[in-house]
C-alpha cells in the first residue's frame, strides 16, 4: 500500500476530513497520512483507541514516535495524557492500549536503525525559549540527533515566519490556526514539505502551537 509516498511533493491534510479506517485490532481505527507498506509499514497515522481497546504486545523493529492528542494512552511504562511526546526506539517492546480511550499521532519505521534513545516528555510541562531569528516564535526542543530535529513551536497571534526544510519538514498543528500558501491549517492539520522547500506560515488570531520535525526526509527507509 502507498499513500502520499512521493516525498518530493508537498502534502497538506486535515485530520477531520479523513474517514476512520478499521485496523486489524477491534476498537482501534486509523486515519492514514502517509504510508509505504501493508501492516508492517513506514507510516504516519492518526490512531484512535476506543475505551478498553489495545494492541497485542509487539516489538518496534523500526521505532515508534507519537503524540497523545486526546484521552490517555497507556502501556507498561504508565499513563500518557494529552500533550505527551514519546519515542520508542528500534528493538523496544510494549502493549499499547487505553482504558478511557485516546487518539494519537504516530510515526512508525522512521528511526535511524542504531537509535536506542527512549524519550518521554509532557509538552505541557516543559519551557520554551524565544527564537532569535523569528520574532514571535518560541521553541521547545524535544529531540535532536545527526538525522533529525524535533521541537514544539509556539507562534504568537499574527506572527509571520518560515520553517526551514533542510532535509525535509513536517508539522502538525496541535492548537490554533495558521495560513500557509493561501491555505488555512487548523487543529490537527498535517503538512509535509520536501527537502529544501520550506514552509511559510502566518499564525491566526489565537496563535498556533505546532509540532515540527525536520531533516528526516533526506533518506526514506521502508521495512524489509
Amino acid at each position: 500500500m502507498k499513500i502520499n509516498a512521493d516525498f518530493d511533493q508537498r502534502v497538506l491534510l486535515h485530520a477531520d476530513d479523513i474517514d476512520w479506517m478499521a485496523s486489524p485490532m477491534p476498537g482501534v481505527s486509523r486515519r492514514p497520512l502517509d504510508r509505504i507498506g501493508d501492516e508492517v509499514a513506514r507510516a504516519t497515522t492518526i490512531v484512535r483507541f476506543d475505551p478498553g481497546s489495545a494492541f497485542s504486545p509487539h516489538t518496534h523493529g523500526g521505532g515508534e514516535e507519537f503524540i497523545v492528542l486526546e484521552g490517555v494512552f497507556q502501556d507498561e511504562q504508565g499513563d500518557f495524557p494529552v500533550g505527551a511526546y514519546v519515542r520508542n526506539p528500534p528493538t523496544s517492546r510494549h502493549t499499547p492500549g487505553s482504558a478511557p480511550g485516546c487518539v494519537i499521532f504516530v510515526k512508525l519505521w522512521q528511526f535511524d536503525p542504531e537509535d536506542r534513545s527512549h524519550v518521554r516528555i509532557d509538552m505541557n510541562k516543559i519551557g520554551a525559549v524565544a527564537d532569535p531569528d523569528r520574532p514571535g516564535v518560541r521553541v521547545t526542543p524535544l529531540f535532536e540527533d545527526a538525522h533529525e530535529q524535533v521541537r514544539l513551536e509556539q507562534w504568537a497571534p499574527g506572527t509571520e515566519g518560515r520553517i526551514a526544510a533542510t532535509g525535509g519538514a513536517e508539522l502538525l498543528v496541535l492548537e490554533g490556526t495558521a495560513e500557509s500558501d493561501g491555505e488555512t491549517l487548523r487543529k490537527h492539520s498535517w503538512l509535509r514539505a520536501p527537502d529544501g522547500a520550506g514552509i511559510a506560515l502566518t499564525a491566526g488570531a489565537d496563535g498556533a502551537r505546532i509540532w515540527v520535525k525536520t531533516g528526516h526526509l533526506r533518506k526514506i527507509t521502508v521495512p524489509r
